[in-house]
C-alpha cells in the first residue's frame, strides 16, 4: 500500500498494538509513544537527526522531545475531523525503532505516559469556552467537550457533563494514562502510598483512585493488544 493510501486509513489502540514489529511502542491517549533511552544529548540528538531522515517523515513529522536523559517519540494525526492513529503511523513506528536499533539505543516501554485535565461541568460551552480562551487552546477535532494545546505540548482537557450539582465531590481531576502493562503496577503503588480504590468498574480499562483527603484520579488504558498480525 502506498503512502498516500495508508495514511488516512484511521485504526484503534487495539489494531496498532496487535501488529508486528512496534513491542517498543504503548498507545496511552495521546497517539502511539515510545521512549528511548540515550547515553547523552549529542546521540539524542543523532537520533533526531536520523528520524528526520526517513522516507516519508516530511509528511507527518512525529512529535519528538528530547531530554539529557532520553528521547520521546510521539505519533498522532491531528486533523480538523481526527485525533488518532492511521496505518501509516506502524509503519513508521516500526522505522524509528529499527534506527534506534541500528545506533543501540534502547527503548524502555513502561516510561511512556500522557496526562489529561477533566472537569465536571453543568453548563459545559460556557466552562469550555472560558477554558479554551485562559489556556489558548482549541477544539480537538472538532469536539465540544475537548481542548488541546495547539502546540502538542500541554495537557490536553476534557469536559465531562454533569446532571446535576454534586458539591460532596471534588469537579476536577486528573486522568492519567498508562501502557496497558503497566497500569497494574501504577495502581498499586499509588493504592501503597496512601490511595484508596473508588471504582474499578470500567477495569481493565479504567480505575478511579482517591488520595487519602479524597481528591480523585482516574488511571486509563488505551487498549491490549489483538492477536499478533503481519499487517495492520
Amino acid at each position: 500500500m502506498s503512502y498516500e493510501a495508508s495514511k488516512i486509513v484511521r485504526i484503534r489502540p487495539q489494531q496498532f498494538h496487535g501488529t508486528v514489529g512496534v513491542e517498543d511502542w504503548r498507545v496511552v491517549g495521546e497517539g502511539a509513544c515510545a521512549y528511548f533511552r540515550t547515553a547523552s544529548f549529542a546521540v539524542g540528538a543523532q537520533f533526531v537527526q536520523a528520524i528526520s531522515e526517513l522516507p516519508g517523515v516530511g509528511e507527518e513529522y512525529p512529535d519528538i522531545d528530547m531530554r539529557q536523559e532520553g528521547v520521546l517519540v510521539r505519533l498522532i494525526t491531528v486533523t480538523g475531523d481526527y485525533y488518532g492513529l492511521t496505518e501509516r503511523h506502524v509503519e513508521l513506528a516500526r522505522q524509528v525503532s529499527a534506527v534506534a536499533r541500528r545506533l543501540g539505543i534502547p527503548a524502555d516501554p513502561s516510561a511512556v505516559q500522557t496526562v489529561q485535565v477533566t472537569i465536571d461541568a453543568l453548563e459545559g460551552p460556557g466552562v469550555v469556552a472560558f477554558w479554551r480562551a485562559l489556556l489558548g487552546y482549541q477544539d480537538r477535532a472538532g469536539s465540544g467537550e475537548d481542548l488541546i494545546d495547539p502546540r502538542r505540548r500541554g495537557a490536553p482537557f476534557y469536559f465531562q457533563q454533569m446532571d446535576a450539582p454534586r458539591p460532596q465531590r471534588n469537579r476536577v481531576h486528573v486522568d492519567v494514562w498508562v501502557p496497558y502493562d503497566q497500569a497494574e503496577a501504577r495502581i498499586a503503588a499509588a493504592l501503597a502510598a496512601g490511595g484508596r480504590l473508588v471504582n474499578d468498574a470500567d477495569a481493565p480499562a479504567n480505575w478511579v483512585l482517591a488520595d487519602p483527603e479524597g481528591n480523585e484520579a482516574c488511571v486509563g488504558v488505551a487498549g491490549t493488544p489483538e492477536p499478533t498480525t503481519d499487517s495492520p
